[in-house]
């Protein structure tokens, strides 16, 4: 829910649906996560978010996102 808030802010709408279909890790000094999120019927976005060290205290961050995805685009590093 937090991710969701920052890409409606981020993006300017509202997403009644927000349901992530597949994501993919990159460790780094945190996780990077590559998530493919269906936003509506047939429309699809890919973020990135950040989570932080467990040590940092702080929750996951969106860091980009692409939109005007479907849902056989590849889920690749952006």
């Amino acid at each position: 829910s937090q991710v969701k808030k920052q890409f409606e802010s981020r993006e300017n709408r509202t997403c009644g649906t927000f349901k992530a279909i597949v994501y993919r890790t990159q460790v780094v000094a945190g996780i990077n996560y590559f998530i493919k999120v269906q936003v509506s019927d047939d429309s699809y976005v890919h973020l990135r978010v950040f989570q932080y060290l467990p040590h940092e205290d702080q929750g996951p961050s969106l860091v980009s996102f692409q939109t005007g995805k479907t849902r056989d685009d590849p889920l690749t590093y952006f």
